[in-house]
């Protein structure tokens, strides 16, 4: 067996019985020829490979000052990698088992204020071509909280505009049903009925919702470059992302009082942990709460 095989195999484990998104295999096959040419470099036979390999493998990835979060996911992609070369090639043991991630800071996302979204969607020239299809797309991201994947990939057939839902298709190929609200209906269906038939539409891609102005379904990177455009135009600083969208509204429902499930299931994360993240409250506001509720810390009147 090869270097070679072992990577075929493993990329149709991880897409076949693992169910990752091509994202997320492209980096785990990423690590594992990290790995590979580690193991080349040093002469070591990787049914031989033992638990100091994998430590000095990974002290030699820490010191080309790799991310804490890159180093944690290289581990998983090791972990995983030995473990299916285990089931499948029988490996006789997992070199990294028992190998811990280093610890991570759990980083608040950046949020978009009400306004500021308000502001960024309103600086939207809607006389140019591509007008209504931009205000639409960010809609839609702030009012369904998807992922930019999940926006560029959405089908016209998945529309359910009439009960007011939505189905697409997260991690993992996982479909899920979420709710649209009006505004995001609302300029959606301007976009599909008005502005999305001017654009001639390429062969296979009738059934996409959002377009470039060539007829082929629009690029996640064309998704990044108009927020990045809008931000500017409307003198929004802070560092943004179509994700930032998905943040905002998660973190919009959570603080107007929505139940934590609720959001979990709208942003089709596994674990409530995931979404407990949206939880976070500005300081001075929970000291608003606290001097004006606490029996003991009511401001009273002289």
């Amino acid at each position: 067996m090869n270097w070679e095989i072992w990577k075929k195999d493993y990329k149709r484990y991880l897409l076949l019985e693992r169910g990752l998104s091509a994202n997320s295999i492209e980096a785990y096959l990423s690590d594992i020829v990290k790995l590979e040419a580690y193991a080349i470099e040093n002469a070591i036979a990787l049914p031989q490979m033992t638990p100091l390999d994998i430590q000095q493998f990974l002290a030699q990835v820490h010191q080309q000052d790799m991310a804490p979060t890159s180093q944690a996911r290289l581990l998983s992609a090791l972990k995983s990698f030995f473990t299916f070369l285990q089931i499948e090639h029988d490996l006789p043991n997992n070199p990294a088992v028992l190998i811990e991630a280093p610890r991570l800071m759990r980083k608040l996302p950046d949020v978009l204020s009400i306004v500021e979204i308000d502001r960024l969607i309103d600086s939207i020239d809607l006389s140019l071509p591509e007008g209504m299809r931009n205000k639409a797309m960010l809609e839609v991201l702030y009012g369904c909280g998807l992922r930019v994947s999940e926006l560029v990939s959405l089908k016209i057939s998945n529309l359910y505009l009439e009960a007011e839902f939505i189905k697409v298709e997260g991690k993992g190929n996982k479909e899920r049903l979420i709710p649209i609200g009006s505004q995001a209906s609302k300029y959606l269906s301007i976009y599909l009925h008005e502005s999305r038939p001017q654009v001639p539409v390429k062969s296979g891609q009738e059934d996409m919702v959002f377009l470039n102005r060539r007829g082929a379904a629009i690029s996640r990177v064309m998704v990044f470059l108009m927020i990045k455009k809008q931000a500017e135009q409307a003198q929004i600083t802070k560092h943004i992302s179509p994700h930032t969208f998905r943040h905002s509204f998660a973190t919009h429902l959570v603080e107007g009082g929505a139940d934590l499930r609720a959001v979990q299931d709208m942003l089709g994360h596994e674990s409530i942990s995931t979404t407990e993240i949206y939880t976070h409250l500005d300081n001075a506001y929970l000291q608003t709460v606290m001097t004006e509720f606490h029996p003991r810390s009511k401001k009273r009147s002289q």
